[in-house]
C-alpha cells in the first residue's frame, strides 16, 4: 500500500504538461507520416511508446531514488562497457556506428546513458562534495565525464557529445567546484579547441559550414531552407492540422523527428508553436523547482541534470529548426518520434517525481 504522503507530493502539473506534450507529439507525428506508406503507423508506435513510458514513469516515481546511490557506480561501468561494445561490434547506419543489435532490435546506449551519467555524477558529487576542492577528486570527476564523451565522439555523434558535455558541465558547476576550477576547465577547453577542430568528421564540418554559409552548399542546406519556409508560412494560426504544404508534400525531410517543430509551426502557427514552447519550459521550471525542494544533495543534482537535458535539447532542436544553430540531430523532448528517446525521457521525469515525492522526510512507524 502506497504512502498517502508520497501521492500528495506527486507533481501533477509536471505530469500533466508531459502528457499533453506526448499527446501533441502523437498528433503531429500522425500529420507528418500519414501520407508516407512506410511511416504511416509511426503515430501508433509512438502511442505504444507513450503508454510504456507512462508505466515506467510511475514505477520509477514510486521507487525511492536514494536506493540508486548503491547502483550508480556499477550502472556507470555498464554504460561505459556498452559504449566500448558499440565501438567494437556496433551496427553502422548513415556513416555512424551508434547502435547495438540485440536480438534483431537496434539499441542506442547513449539515450539511456544520459540519465545513467546524471545518476552517477549526482552520486559522486554528493558523496565527495566536501572534497571537490582537492585536485585528485576534481580530476577524477573530469575523467569520469571524459571517458563516455570520447567514446561517443568516436561513433561519431557530435550532437550527443555536446549534450553529455553540457549536462555534465552543469552538474559539476552546481556540484560546488571552486572558481579556480572553473577557470581551469575553461582554459583547458580553449587549449583543446584547435585539436578537436582538426578531428571533426566530414559531416560535422559540412553542417557547420552550411550553418555559416547556406548559399555555399544549396543541396546540404535544402532541408534547413524548407524548415524556414514551413515556419514562415504558418502565420499566426497555421494552415491547419494535416494541411501544411511543406509537410504533406514531403518537401520537409525527417519531419517526424528532428524537424517536428517546423511541422508544428506550419500547421499550428506561431500561437501553437509558442504554446508548445511554453509547455516545454514549464517542464524545465517544474524540474528546477524540484531541485530546489529536494531534501538531499543527491536528489537536487538528479533533478538539475534532468532539467539540463530537457532545456538543452529544446534550445538546440528549436534553434536548428529556425537556423539559429547547426543541425545536430537532437530530438524535441516528448514530441519527436522515437521510442528510445521518449522512454528515457519518461524515465527521467519519473526520477524527478521520485525526488519531489520524498522532499520531506518520511516518518516510519
Amino acid at each position: 500500500m502506497f504512502d498517502r504522503q508520497l501521492i500528495r507530493n506527486f507533481d501533477f502539473p509536471l505530469f500533466a504538461a508531459v502528457m499533453i506534450l506526448c499527446g501533441i507529439g502523437i498528433s503531429m507525428i500522425f500529420s507528418a507520416t500519414a501520407t508516407t506508406v512506410d511511416l504511416s503507423d509511426y503515430w501508433l508506435r509512438q502511442s505504444i511508446f507513450t503508454g510504456l513510458g507512462l508505466v515506467i514513469l510511475l514505477i520509477v516515481a514510486f521507487f525511492d531514488y536514494r536506493n540508486l546511490e548503491l547502483m550508480a557506480p556499477p550502472a556507470f561501468l555498464l554504460f561505459v562497457a556498452s559504449l566500448i561494445a558499440v565501438y567494437l561490434f556496433g551496427t553502422a547506419q548513415g556513416g555512424s556506428k551508434r547502435w547495438l543489435d540485440i536480438g534483431g532490435t537496434l539499441v542506442q546506449p547513449t539515450e539511456a546513458g544520459k540519465f545513467l551519467l546524471i545518476v552517477f555524477l549526482a552520486w559522486y558529487l554528493s558523496w565527495f562534495h566536501d572534497k571537490l576542492h582537492r585536485i585528485t577528486y576534481f580530476v577524477a570527476v573530469l575523467v569520469f565525464l571524459f571517458a563516455p564523451l570520447a567514446l561517443i565522439y568516436l561513433q561519431p555523434d557530435l550532437g550527443m557529445t555536446v549534450t553529455f558535455a553540457f549536462v555534465g558541465g552543469m552538474l559539476i558547476l552546481v556540484g560546488g567546484i571552486r572558481l579556480w576550477q572553473v577557470a581551469l576547465i575553461v582554459a583547458s577547453a580553449a587549449a583543446l579547441a584547435p585539436f578537436l577542430w582538426g578531428t571533426l568528421q566530414g559531416y560535422m564540418l559540412e553542417r557547420i559550414e552550411v550553418f555559416l554559409n547556406p548559399q555555399g552548399n544549396p543541396d546540404a542546406a535544402f532541408n534547413i531552407n524548407q524548415a524556414l519556409i514551413a515556419v514562415g508560412s504558418g502565420g499566426w494560426l497555421g494552415r491547419g492540422w494535416g494541411h501544411g504544404s511543406q509537410n504533406q508534400l514531403h518537401f520537409l525531410r525527417v519531419r517526424h523527428t528532428d524537424f517536428i517543430y517546423s511541422v508544428i509551426a506550419e500547421e499550428l502557427g506561431l500561437v501553437g508553436s509558442i504554446i508548445v514552447l511554453c509547455l516545454l519550459f514549464f517542464v524545465v521550471w517544474r524540474l528546477l523547482r524540484i531541485a530546489d525542494l529536494a531534501q538531499d544533495y543527491f536528489g537536487r543534482l538528479i533533478a538539475t541534470g534532468v532539467a539540463s537535458i530537457v532545456f538543452f535539447q529544446v534550445v538546440v532542436n528549436v534553434g536548428m529548426n529556425l537556423s539559429l544553430v547547426p543541425v545536430t540531430g537532437l530530438t524535441l523532448p516528448f514530441v519527436s518520434y522515437g521510442g528510445s528517446s521518449l522512454i528515457s525521457m519518461m524515465f527521467a521525469i519519473g526520477l524527478a517525481q521520485s525526488v519531489i515525492m520524498r522532499h520531506r522526510k518520511i516518518e516510519f512507524q
